[in-house]
């Protein structure tokens, strides 16, 4: 099973549904130079829904993979457990200095929503705080970038309503969030959808699990898909489902949403067959003639980025690929800066690589 946590988890899902109309956007593809775009987390709150009896300090006190796979997998009720401001200062200033122009935001819980207050944990954001800090990273030069993901491994942020999926009250719910993020972002140019590791494989462990599959996972991604487009918003997913149905996703995906394949190992010379899935969906992504933004991250290599810009390079079409992600997947705290502050090194250094390239 591919996952971000192992790297050797591959994705269960199945399924398709009804299509639905390829929406035809009004907005262009920025005439500067591609997206450099990086991920930073106001909520953290996005694996398991239980609070741990126990925190082991030792889990504090370090920001090896083993500590973040062991913290995220838990609901954090407080914001200042995962995040903190300063940090979320110094990384938004780092990252303006070394040429990235993007800052997606995952949202989550952190908001003190004016459509639903009751999700929100302690120490959230209110929409008026968000605005606020909006407006700053506009002025550093950075475009912010929404992001909630419901995929049903990834949506604890959402709190009783993750329980609720595919409801009435659940789509009331999706609707009235969407559309409030996107009036605090004045329209943002993507939303972020996540909808990426819906297995049960993803989920095992924890108290309560849900999986869609079949038509109901693709009725509900059409669900929040027209919610975005309506406003004018380019929806944005993670393409992994591909990996495990291909031709279904290929049949069913619209060409309107962007994707966002992941790798983040060093090497592109591969032998193991998952790793040939998740890297040749790159290729797959083009030949179908869909925009893409890869992803890297330093989770595993600190080369991955580098190597992810030079393997995409070749096999993507410039008028197809909008730019790169970097993904440090850690929360915006001081025990992690060293980590978020080497995720920027590397995307600093893959821009001044590539500056002259254009999209």
């Amino acid at each position: 099973m591919i996952t971000r946590r192992d790297f050797i988890k591959q994705a269960l899902a199945a399924g398709v549904m009804c299509s639905i109309p390829h929406h035809v956007f009004g907005q262009e593809k920025p005439a500067q130079n591609l997206i450099w775009a990086n991920l930073l987390h106001l909520s953290f709150n996005m694996w398991e829904d239980t609070v741990p009896q126990l925190i082991n300090p030792e889990h504090q006190c370090t920001c090896s993979n083993q500590a973040i796979r062991w913290w995220k997998r838990f609901y954090h009720p407080d914001l200042n457990t995962t995040f903190d401001e300063e940090v979320w200062n110094s990384l938004l200033k780092e990252m303006a200095a070394a040429g990235i122009n993007m800052v997606v935001i995952d949202l989550g819980d952190g908001v003190v929503y004016d459509s639903h207050p009751e999700i929100a944990v302690k120490n959230a954001w209110t929409p008026e705080k968000l605005r606020h800090e909006l407006a700053k990273i506009r002025r550093l030069g950075l475009e912010p970038i929404p992001k909630l993901n419901f995929a049903t491994t990834h949506d604890t942020w959402l709190g009783e309503y993750g329980r609720m999926v595919s409801t009435s009250k659940y789509y009331e719910v999706c609707r009235n969030l969407l559309n409030e993020v996107i009036d605090i972002f004045d329209t943002p140019r993507f939303f972020h959808l996540g909808m990426d590791e819906e297995t049960a494989g993803n989920q095992v462990g924890w108290n309560h699990l849900v999986v869609r599959q079949n038509d109901l996972w693709w009725n509900d991604l059409y669900f929040y898909i027209a919610q975005v487009e309506k406003r004018n918003v380019r929806s944005w997913i993670w393409s992994d489902y591909a990996w495990e149905h291909p031709d279904v996703f290929f049949r069913k995906m619209p060409k309107s949403v962007l994707q966002s394949n992941w790798y983040y190992a060093e090497s592109f010379v591969l032998e193991d067959d998952k790793a040939k899935t998740m890297v040749d969906l790159y290729r797959k992504l083009e030949a179908h003639g869909y925009d893409q933004v890869p992803i890297g991250s330093n989770w595993y290599s600190d080369k991955n980025i580098e190597a992810t810009i030079d393997y995409c390079r070749e096999v993507i079409d410039p008028s197809r690929l909008l730019g790169f992600m970097q993904t440090p997947w850690r929360p915006t705290t001081s025990v992690c800066l060293d980590k978020h502050k080497e995720a920027i090194r590397q995307m600093k250094q893959a821009i001044k690589k590539n500056e002259k390239i254009k999209p």
